[in-house]
């Protein structure tokens, strides 16, 4: 195929279409109306929001549950700014976001002009990949790469354009960049796996983000059910395997199910698949140590970066999860054929089930309401959820409480803000979900500080674009996980971490054309629910819930803090018993 004559602007739109963008969000700017102008011929919908943020959360979500790069686009200067940090949670995520940031003008750089930044320099640390388009005649080429790099790196990528490049001539050849196969990875490391797990006395399986990402969830329990291998989920990814199986026992770490860290603790074996074992899944948690140290540990993972980054482990795999679950489970079928079934694990796994269901009902058994217990809220919500829901959840105290409460059965579910954790994600992350799966379920879960920051505005995109997102707001009107902070170090000294006189947010959703629900009973929640989804509209669930040091969840960076010198004497009977 020869080259075709065309345009920098055409150019680049042209190789957007072959990469598969159908979306592009973003606001407005002067710096590409040359490009957006082409959009709805080229058939790309440009979805412009209220806060550029937004943009990156909503191209975030959207990658996440199609698994496909998606962009967004900005003005340059403060426009591209608003960007950098939820492009880092993308970073974390693995998330193929593709940021365009047009800049000033070539002539015009170094010269101090209007909305002038270097925008290369703040991008560096969280994409995979960065380019800055020296040339109009190097459009197509160079967008190209973004997009591959996005890809086969699975992760953000920034493509910088200077404005006056779209208005030159490209001649080129437009096509659309491959996905390169990793494979199951050395085959040595293979064989050494599959021994250690013949000989291991009580395997445990760390499913992880990679699981979701590689649509590996059959893999993984077809190898876990033939050596009776316990399932935990890492981290804030309660997606990567059914919550109903017999050998789930639900996430480890922060807030996560005690019966997944107690059975963890038992493994002699380690199996971590999809994950770097980041820190959050596998500190100290309910003041318990869980993690094995004297286990061997099998850790495969398509980004070598992610291997032995938290842990040593004994067995390294860089290759795609889902083709080394699927040998690894031939490999030790053949060393081990007609391995048995352990029934005593799978019934022990049941036991420790039982006990933290148990105790976690306990928590969540509250009648109370104006304002509802937390736990009985949260257990309330996610039992109403369709089985095919997806839940974007932000950070925060109550945000971080429901990763004992979520149970999913498939993959590309549950979309977190991981260990970024910035606020104000879930309900961005959420509409690109949505846009993504329309004949699906999304909620954005927040509380009522993360919501103030991005959901309250970007209500009205999804009003506007038509994007029925159901909104559920955890109003207690404070910061809590900050809160907790200062209870347990700092003599509850509350500084910063109330919010007074909140809204009524179902009020003000009504204003902005959604719908609006308001419960503060248990009995409430299950039919807001059914009712926020049936509406087709996008919702705003007020939840009005109890806040203050009596329902908190345990410190979120224990880790991190220590109470300060000057409070040491006053509570030295404490330390001493």
């Amino acid at each position: 195929m020869g080259k075709v004559k065309m345009t920098s602007s055409e150019a680049f739109v042209e190789t957007l279409v072959a990469e598969g963008i159908k979306y592009a969000f973003g606001i407005v700017g002067s710096a590409y109306e040359d490009p957006l102008d082409l959009f709805p011929d080229a058939g790309i919908r440009f979805i412009p929001v209220a806060h550029e943020q937004a943009a990156t959360h909503a191209a975030d979500g959207l990658a996440r549950v199609t698994g496909k790069p998606q962009m967004c686009i900005g003005q340059n200067g403060p426009g591209a700014a608003n960007f950098v940090s939820a492009l880092v949670a993308a970073y974390w995520a693995h998330s193929p976001v593709v940021a365009v940031t047009p800049e000033t003008g070539a002539v015009g750089i170094g010269t101090g002009g209007f909305q002038e930044l270097d925008q290369m320099a703040m991008f560096e640390k969280q994409t995979v990949y960065q380019v800055r388009v020296n040339l109009p005649q190097r459009m197509s080429e160079l967008t190209r790469r973004a997009f591959y790099m996005a890809k086969n790196f699975n992760g953000p990528t920034q493509l910088n354009i200077p404005r006056d490049f779209f208005y030159g001539d490209c001649p080129d050849v437009i096509y659309e960049t491959p996905v390169i196969k990793r494979g199951a990875g050395s085959m040595e490391d293979l064989e050494n796996a599959a021994k250690l797990i013949i000989e291991a006395k009580y395997p445990v399986i760390v499913s992880g983000g990679g699981v979701s990402q590689a649509n590996a969830i059959g893999e993984v329990q077809a190898l876990a059910e033939y050596i009776t291998a316990p399932v935990t989920n890492s981290y804030l990814h309660n997606d990567t395997f059914p919550a109903s199986h017999e050998l789930a026992c639900g996430p480890i770490g922060y807030c996560g199910s005690k019966a997944a860290m107690r059975t963890l603790k038992k493994a002699d074996v380690v199996i971590a698949l999809g994950t770097r074992l980041g820190p959050f899944g596998t500190l100290p948690q309910y003041e318990m140590v869980y993690w094995p140290e004297n286990a061997k540990l099998i850790q495969c993972d398509t980004n070598i970066a992610a291997l032995g980054l938290s842990k040593n482990a004994d067995v390294y795999s860089c290759g795609d999860v889902k083709e080394f679950a699927a040998l690894l489970l031939k490999r030790v079928k053949e060393l081990a054929p007609g391995l048995e079934k352990k029934t005593d694990r799978v019934a022990d796994v049941q036991k420790e089930k039982k006990t933290w269901g148990t105790e976690i009902d306990e928590w969540s058994s509250s009648n109370q309401s104006n304002p509802m217990h937390p736990r009985r809220f949260h257990k309330e919500w996610t039992r109403a959820l369709p089985k095919d829901a997806i839940v974007a959840t932000d950070i925060g105290n109550n945000s971080s409480m429901i990763n004992a409460y979520l149970k999913f059965e498939g993959v590309r579910q549950h979309i977190s803000a991981l260990s970024w954790g910035n606020c104000g994600f879930a309900y961005g992350a959420a509409l690109g979900c949505k846009i993504g799966k329309p004949d699906t379920p999304v909620i954005a879960f927040q509380g009522d500080g993360a919501y103030g920051i991005s959901g309250l505005s970007e209500v009205m995109t999804a009003v506007r674009e038509d994007i029925p997102v159901i909104a559920l707001v955890a109003t207690n009107d404070e910061w809590g996980a900050e809160k907790k902070n200062q209870v347990d170090f700092f003599d509850n000294r509350y500084i910063g971490t109330n919010l007074p006189g909140n809204p009524d947010y179902a009020k003000l959703a009504e204003d902005m054309g959604a719908l609006g629900i308001r419960i503060d009973h248990p009995d409430q929640v299950g039919d807001a629910i059914q009712t926020a989804i049936s509406s087709g509209r996008p919702c705003v669930i007020n939840a009005i819930v109890q806040g203050g040091k009596e329902v908190l969840a345990d410190p979120f960076r224990r880790d991190a803090l220590n109470m300060p010198l000057r409070y040491l004497d006053k509570y030295a009977h404490l330390n001493a018993k």
